[in-house]
C-alpha cells in the first residue's frame, strides 16, 4: 500500500505508536486493546441497559459461545476467537450495513491489524480455515443473541440476517452474566481474566 505524509498512527495510553497502516507486533499491548474494547459500544450504542455492550463484552461471548460448541478447541484458537475483533481498539466497531457500501482498503488494513496483534501474543497470524468457520458461527451466534435480547430485534428477522443460533441460551455456562451489559471497568477487567486464563494454557516456548 503506497504511504501518504497524512499522520497513520496513534498514541496509546501505554506510551506506544501504532502504526495503522503498517502495525508492528511490537507496538501492541494487551491494556491498550483491553481499554478501547472495552468503550467501543457494539450496535452504535443501539441497546438497551444502563451501559453500551461493548466490543470486549462482545468478545467474552463469543469465547463462551465457541468454547461451548468446540470444547476441544485449542488454547491458541481460543485465544484468536478472543481477539477476533482486537483491531477494533484502533478502528472502532462499523456496523455491517455500513461496511457494505465502504469501498477503499478497509477490510486490508483491519487484516493486518490483526495479524499484527495474533503475533504479539506468539499466535498464528492467520486463522486457520477450520477455525475460521468456528468462530464465524460464534460470533454469528453471539450477533443473533445480543440482537434479540438488546438491539430490538424479532427472532425471525435475527434469523434471517444471522442465522439459526446452533446453542440454545441455556446451553451457555452463565448466559444471563453474558449478555446483560457490563460496566467499562468490569468489561475491561473480565477480558484481561478471559485472556489470562487462556494464555497460562499456553506452554512457554
Amino acid at each position: 500500500m503506497a504511504r501518504t505524509s497524512v499522520r497513520a498512527w496513534q498514541r496509546m495510553l501505554s506510551g506506544r505508536r501504532l502504526d495503522i497502516l503498517d502495525p508492528s507486533p511490537v507496538d501492541v499491548e494487551l491494556s491498550d486493546i483491553a481499554h478501547g474494547l472495552a468503550r467501543v459500544a457494539r450496535w452504535n450504542g443501539q441497546t438497551v441497559g444502563d451501559y453500551p455492550f461493548s466490543v470486549a463484552q462482545h468478545s467474552v461471548l463469543v469465547l463462551e459461545l465457541f468454547r461451548a460448541a468446540n470444547p476441544d478447541a485449542t488454547p491458541a484458537a481460543l485465544l484468536q476467537t478472543l481477539l477476533h475483533d482486537a483491531p477494533e481498539y484502533v478502528m472502532g466497531d462499523i456496523i455491517s450495513p455500513f461496511k457494505a457500501v465502504m469501498g477503499g482498503n478497509y477490510k486490508e488494513i483491519e487484516n493486518r491489524l490483526l495479524s499484527a496483534i495474533y503475533l504479539r501474543f506468539s499466535l498464528p497470524a492467520t486463522v486457520t480455515v477450520a477455525v475460521k468457520k468456528q468462530m464465524k458461527r460464534a460470533d454469528q451466534e453471539a450477533a443473533y443473541f445480543e440482537a434479540t435480547n438488546l438491539a430490538g430485534f424479532e427472532a425471525e428477522e435475527a434469523r434471517q440476517l444471522f442465522g439459526e443460533p446452533g446453542l440454545a441460551a441455556f446451553e451457555v455456562e452463565n448466559f444471563e452474566r453474558l449478555i446483560q451489559p457490563w460496566p467499562t471497568r468490569q468489561g475491561h477487567d473480565r477480558f484481561i481474566a478471559a485472556f489470562d486464563a487462556i494464555a497460562a494454557l499456553i506452554p512457554a516456548n
